[in-house]
Order: structure tokens, then C-alpha cells, then sequence
């Protein structure tokens, strides 16, 4: 429990309007994006400006009080559950575009800036930033830089990483510094600014980043491939690359995920397809009408039962809408959703694909997936309640599965969600022992106090934390 003397002084940093303890507001901002874990915070403060959050900063190092970064609350794996109570430093009101430059083709933008408002900011300059997560209606710009998130587009453009030039980050213990810079190339030194990408909000604050944009392209075709077997469209992704042809995307849908898409609203999708997968070529108008030949031509040829052409932007609207729904019909009817992104490489997606189908037959279980097939990266959800000890057993049995499949086949076991609290012990099984040293010095050298985000990534137990979400 913080002492109300700091309390106090947190309202004097940040503004006493801006500082929360009802316990409305600290159950609000005890969970994420995951159905499985909660705990609550002891304050949530909403600081305006990077010199406030330097003295926050300052203040929890000398009192040594937890403090876990937060955007718009929708990553999947825990990373933003308070989970040793103390502070959540929501950036959310830290939300201003500060420069477009259109002839350099960046962006400068505070960390609470949401992506779908920069998608739309950007548009009117004919420009856009690839990296596009299915949650980027509320997914904030911090948030897409700590997770290096992916999303479709990174089959063609690549994940945040390749987009983020420079960034203003607050240390653990106060100071500010600016990593990177405006220019394509920066080798001074060490590679510090991609350190705090992807390390899950526990190295530092983002509150500034400038991004490196594209223009938009002139054309796109969108095409929908309809298959029998869900095998055999992992197959098609192989398929479609070797004869040449990058696609901006290529998306996976199985079919419990299509009926329940249609259900909630329908979108004219296939439902008694075993899986479809959706492509998208964008360039020139030329190359466009190539690549979509070719992608029809080659499903047609490798096992695809239908092939579909949107014959206009609002029907391919309609098919890419359908996809973004897709995670969000899997949570509407389930209590607990066990859900991951573990990656392997293109080749084995089907046989990851079939393993999937395997295990849930063999532990009764309803297991489906959606996924960026084009980078070999499923999301496998397991459909389960956690106040029904027995079916909760099975389904973490059947996921740890689920990652050691993507090990055997060569994988990952997260491609773009992180590790946060959901995958610590599979962490430990698959990631090199003197690697994982050599992160603990990093985090120990610049958070000596262990406050920030502590408890993520790897426990600091033996154990993983054991805060189960159960309401």
C-alpha cells in the first residue's frame, strides 16, 4: 500500500485531477486484453508531459514503489496487470501528433497517440504507417513500441521496429534520454533504441517517438481464397511466395472463427469453409493485376475450392473488417480464452496447423485460429473457464503443447504479443540460458530498484505469479 504522503505528492507532480484511487478507477486498470489475469494497482496517475513523468520516475525509484507503464490496455499477455501493485502510469493523455513531414516522410508523436488516429492523420497526406495490429483502434503508440507489434502488413513491410528511427525514453530512475534519431541510418554506437523495443515496458518510459512512414500505395486488390481443409490453405502461403509474388497480407481464418464472425454481423463469408485465407496486393496498378492473377492461379491450382475477387473497395472492406472482428467474436461467448501467437517458419504452418486440430481432439476441446499466415504466426485459442478446474487443466495442457510444437517445428513462442505474464515458464524452456543472463543485467543495470514493470518476461520467483483472473 503507497503512503498517502505519496499520494500527495503525485498530485503535486501531475495535477490532483489527474490522479485516481476510487476503487471504480483501480479495478478498471487492474487488467488487459487477457481473460485470465487481474490485480489491482494502488494509484493510477495520468501524467501530461515528460518533465512530470521524470519526477514520478524519480520519486518511485527513491521510494521503490512498482510502476507499470499502460497505453490503451489491449495487449494479450498480461504485460500491463499491475501485478506488484504501485502505480499505473496511463500515457493516454500524452496523445499529441507534434509534426507530419511529409518530404522526409516521418512523424513525431507522443507515446498515448492512438493508432487509428495517426492511420487517419496520415492518410490526408497520402501517407501511412505500416505496422497494423488488430487492435489499433485503441492501441497506442507506447504500447505497438514496447510490444514490437506486427499485425498483416508486416508479410510485405515488416513490424514496428523497422519504423521507429529515434524515441525519447524516462529511465527507471528518472533521466531522460533520446535514443536514435531523424535519419534511415544511425550506427553510432550501440543499438540501445531497438533494447527498449519490444522489452515490454520494462526498461523505461516511451514518451516520444519519431516513425519512419510510406507513401500510400496507388492500388490494391483484395482476394479470397476458400478451402476444404484448413492444411492445405497453410500449404497456399508457401505456394503463393514461391511463384514470386509478395502480397501485402495474407490472412488465416478457420472455420469456428468464420460462423462466429457471421453470427455477430455478417460479412458474406464462406461457413462451411474448413479455413479461408485472405490475400492483399498493393503497388502500382500494373503490378497489382499481376500478383492477383497469380495468387488466383496458384490456389486455384493448389486445392482451393473457391476463389473470390472483391470486385470493389467496400466489398474488400468488408472482408478485411471481417478479419479484424475475428478476435473479438472468439471472446463473445467464452469465459476464459487461452490465446497465443506462436510463429514458425512458413514452411511448417500447416503441420502446425494439423497439430492444432489433433490436440484439440485429443484433450476435447474446442481449439481455434485466425492468424498472419503470411509470416507463419497462428493465433490458437482454447475456448475454456476457468472456474471449471478440470476443462481450465486441460486447456493449459493443451496450450503448453501448442508451444512445444512451435519449438519443434522451428518456431517461436510469441511472434509479436510478448512474453508479460502469460508465457514466463515456457520462456525458460526455450530461450538460451547465458541470453537470458545477459537480459537480467540489462534490466538490473538501468532499473536498479527493480520498479519497473517488475514481475514480466520472467518472474523473479521460481514460480510464475499466480494471479488468475476468476470475475
Amino acid at each position: 500500500m503507497i503512503k498517502e504522503s505519496i499520494i500527495v505528492d503525485l498530485q503535486r507532480i501531475v495535477g490532483k485531477e489527474n490522479v485516481f484511487t476510487s476503487p471504480e478507477c483501480l479495478k478498471t486498470y487492474s487488467y488487459d486484453g487477457t481473460t485470465t489475469w487481474t490485480h489491482k494497482p494502488d494509484v493510477v496517475i495520468f501524467p501530461l508531459n515528460t518533465k512530470a513523468l521524470s519526477q514520478v520516475m524519480k520519486l518511485s525509484n527513491r521510494e521503490k514503489i512498482a510502476v507499470t507503464p499502460r497505453g490503451g490496455g489491449t495487449n494479450v499477455s498480461g504485460g500491463s496487470i499491475p501485478i506488484s501493485g504501485g502505480i499505473v502510469l496511463c500515457l493516454s493523455k500524452m496523445d499529441r501528433i507534434t509534426k507530419i513531414d511529409k518530404e522526409n516522410m516521418m512523424a513525431t508523436v507522443e507515446a498515448g497517440v492512438v493508432l487509428q488516429d495517426l492511420v487517419l492523420e496520415l492518410a490526408k497526406e497520402g501517407l501511412f504507417f505500416p505496422p497494423d495490429p488488430q487492435s489499433y483502434y485503441g492501441a497506442t503508440i507506447g504500447g505497438i513500441i514496447a510490444e514490437n507489434a506486427g499485425g498483416p502488413s508486416c508479410l510485405k513491410y515488416g513490424v514496428t521496429k523497422q519504423y521507429v528511427l529515434g524515441m525519447e525514453v524516462i529511465l527507471p530512475t528518472g533521466e531522460i534520454i533520446n535514443l536514435g534519431g531523424r535519419t534511415l541510418n544511425n550506427v553510432i554506437g550501440y543499438d540501445l533504441l531497438h533494447i527498449i523495443i519490444s522489452s515490454e515496458g520494462t526498461l523505461g518510459v516511451v514518451t516520444r517517438a519519431d516513425l519512419r512512414l510510406m507513401l500510400l500505395p496507388p492500388a490494391r486488390k483484395t482476394v479470397m481464397a476458400v478451402y476444404g481443409d484448413a492444411v492445405i490453405a497453410g500449404e497456399n502461403v508457401s505456394r503463393v511466395l514461391e511463384a514470386g509474388v509478395i502480397p501485402t497480407k495474407i490472412e488465416y481464418i478457420d472455420n469456428w472463427v468464420i460462423n462466429k464472425i457471421e453470427e455477430t454481423m455478417p460479412f458474406g463469408l464462406p461457413r462451411d469453409a474448413d479455413a479461408v485465407l485472405l490475400f492483399e496486393a498493393d503497388g502500382a496498378s500494373e503490378a497489382v493485376e499481376r500478383e492477383t492473377e497469380i495468387i488466383v492461379e496458384v490456389a486455384r491450382k493448389h486445392g482451393a475450392k473457391e476463389v473470390r475477387i472483391a470486385e470493389s473497395i467496400n466489398e474488400a472492406n468488408q472482408f478485411w473488417m471481417a478479419r479484424r472482428v475475428g478476435a473479438s467474436a472468439i471472446y463473445r461467448d467464452t469465459k476464459t480464452v487461452l490465446v497465443e501467437d506462436v510463429t514458425v517458419p512458413r514452411g511448417n504452418l500447416p503441420v502446425l496447423i494439423k497439430r492444432c486440430k489433433e490436440l484439440a481432439k485429443k484433450y476435447n476441446l474446442e481449439i481455434v485460429a485466425l492468424g498472419h499466415a503470411g509470416d507463419g504466426n497462428l493465433h490458437p485459442a482454447i475456448l475454456t473457464d476457468i472456474t471449471d478446474v478440470n476443462h481450465y487443466q486441460k486447456a493449459t495442457e493443451a496450450m503448453d503443447e501448442i508451444f512445444q510444437a512451435a519449438v519443434e517445428f522451428g518456431g517461436v513462442i510469441s511472434g509479436e504479443h510478448g512474453i508479460g505474464l502469460e508465457k514466463q515458464k515456457f520462456l525458460m524452456k526455450t530461450i538460451d540460458p547465458t541470453v537470458l543472463t545477459i537480459m537480467k543485467k540489462i534490466k538490473t543495470l538501468l532499473d536498479p530498484n527493480n520498479i519497473m514493470n517488475p514481475e514480466k518476461i520472467w518472474s523473479e520467483s521460481d514460480k510464475p505469479p499466480l494471479n488468475l483472473r476468476f470475475d
